[in-house]
């Protein structure tokens, strides 16, 4: 039977349509790493318009007015602040985020048991999430912690080419915290975020082919198989926004200058939790439902091409 490792046990790793070995994991890697650093740097203008809305309200008042101002202050380029440090971090962010989330998932499932993990999946999925994005956010701080000090500084004031920005985040290292001073707070945006990406994403897909499209799920061509696989990541996309926006906020907000030396309670304290969680939320919403759908579509195409199938509903 096709859930029978070689030695006849119930297996996770024999699920799919086909074996969950050192391969299938390393593709996954890369799959991850392609769907989630070119997503991140593609929607980087909304990124920067985003954080200054977070760090700077009232100058940035909403996306148009925002990109208007950035425009007339900094030109068209300053809306691609930030886009190296976005790209190289995010990929390797991608690549421990969906690479290590498949093999959590296949140990936690064999842990669990046949019976258990289909009972508890939810609870699988969640703890294999939690546990790929505790890794995935050590590869990303140092990055992200330099984006945003790009990203929110006035212009002329920090250098934007990436290699010159990081450089400058080590010889402040004593004021930025550089490099992992903000991943208590990235942990406490991106955990929450991924538990919730991959949890709704997982059980909107299985509701797709309970309700929708009813027939076993290999039945049906590659192009419906991934239109599910985009719709489902863009409604769990809307939900992670809401979830980890407050902790965003906070992120954000660390690398403006005003708060040099403040601790996040300070800084939480000073801001309100209304506008910690509401702040650039609207904007958010709408980069992280496309983003999010947009990254699993990837993935997903990615894993089609080569020949691994698409993401749950099983």
């Amino acid at each position: 039977m096709a859930h029978l490792a070689p030695s006849g046990k119930w297996d996770a790793r024999y699920l799919g349509p086909v074996p969950h070995d050192a391969s299938y994991y390393s593709k996954c890697m890369l799959g991850g790493a392609l769907a989630c650093g070119f997503t991140h740097a593609g929607i980087t203008p909304l990124d920067v318009t985003k954080c200054n809305m977070q760090v700077n309200p009232a100058k940035y008042k909403g996306l148009l007015p925002g990109l208007r101002t950035i425009i007339a202050e900094e030109g068209s380029k300053g809306l691609w602040k930030g886009f190296g440090p976005t790209f190289v971090g995010y990929s390797l962010q991608g690549l421990f985020k969906y690479g290590l989330y498949e093999p959590f998932k296949d140990i936690y499932m064999n842990f669990a048991g046949e019976e258990a993990s289909a009972k508890y999946k939810g609870a699988i999925w969640l703890a294999a999430s939690a546990s790929a994005e505790f890794f995935a956010d050590i590869a990303l701080c140092p990055l992200e912690m330099t984006k945003v000090k790009i990203q929110t500084s006035p212009a002329g004031s920090f250098p934007v080419p990436m290699f010159a920005a990081i450089s400058e985040m080590s010889k402040l290292r004593a004021e930025t915290r550089y490099p992992f001073g903000s991943l208590v707070p990235l942990w406490s945006r991106q955990i929450p975020y991924t538990m919730a990406k991959f949890f709704f994403f997982e059980y909107i897909v299985g509701l797709f082919y309970k309700h929708v499209f009813t027939a076993p799920k290999e039945s049906y061509g590659k192009g419906t198989q991934l239109g599910v696989t985009f719709a489902s990541g863009y409604l769990a996309g809307v939900v992670c926004a809401l979830v980890s926006h407050p902790a965003d906020s906070l992120v954000s907000l660390m690398g403006k200058p005003a708060n040099k030396g403040k601790g996040l309670g300070q800084i939480a304290s000073e801001t309100g939790i209304v506008a910690l969680a509401t702040k650039g939320l609207g904007t958010r919403v709408i980069m992280i439902g496309t983003l999010t759908g947009f990254q699993w579509w990837i993935y997903d195409s990615f894993k089609t091409a080569m020949g691994m199938g698409t993401t749950g509903g099983k």
